[in-house]
């Protein structure tokens, strides 16, 4: 007697091929959604108390970053702007502007603008902003050209496999030093030997640099 009927064949041949291509498009959905702008926050800019357009005042206007971000050459924290700076223009111009209401009531309640964070690494990773600026690391290699961002957006997904990459192998990244804050900055033909020679002067280690310590302190 014939347990099951002669479609039985088929039909597991069916099932195990629905569950294959079931389970490849989860795989597939999972590895998109997890390099996705949307889970990583990338290219989305988030909602501040005040539009602060990079592409007007560093594009246009020509402000360095460290006018604003005052201790990112001397401290572990690229700094946001204390209030003054912004008034150190705004109390001459655009002085009536709704938009800049926020940085008025800032200065008048002696309260910092809540400005929100856009890069903000996980606790248990240190990154340090003077070490990269004092060997030549420029601030579009890791923040893109945000002299172009009408708003502030994170340009790369900053995981571990983007800082590692450039742990393990610095040369094509780094410039001349007063070239760090310079957008418009390109590298020459044979920048991975200069780049090498940079490593030897400013004496940057890939050995150490790629140490667990050195990230997870």
């Amino acid at each position: 007697m014939q347990t099951f009927p002669p479609s039985a064949d088929t039909w597991l041949r069916l099932a195990l091929v629905v569950v294959v291509l079931s389970v490849s498009f989860a795989g597939a959905l999972t590895a998109g959604l997890i390099h996705s702008d949307w889970l990583n926050g990338t290219n989305l800019p988030p909602a501040q108390p005040v539009p602060f357009s990079h592409q007007h005042h560093v594009g246009g206007l020509g402000l360095d970053c460290r006018y604003c971000h005052t201790s990112v050459e001397l401290s572990s924290e690229a700094g946001l702007p204390p209030t003054h700076i912004c008034m150190t223009c705004h109390s001459q111009l655009y002085t009536g502007q709704e938009m800049l209401a926020p940085v008025r009531r800032s200065l008048a309640e002696n309260r910092p603008i809540p400005w929100r964070r856009v890069v903000k690494l996980p606790g248990y990773v240190y990154f340090n902003h003077a070490i990269h600026v004092s060997k030549g690391v420029g601030c579009s290699e890791c923040h893109g050209r945000i002299d172009r961002m009408p708003l502030t957006a994170k340009a790369h997904s900053f995981k571990m496999q983007y800082c590692v990459g450039c742990h393990r192998d610095p040369a094509p990244h780094l410039r001349p030093l007063d070239q760090v804050t310079d957008m418009d900055w390109q590298p020459p033909a044979d920048q991975q030997e200069i780049g090498r020679q940079l490593m030897i002067e400013r004496r940057i280690d890939t050995h150490r640099i790629t140490d667990c310590y050195t990230c997870h302190r």
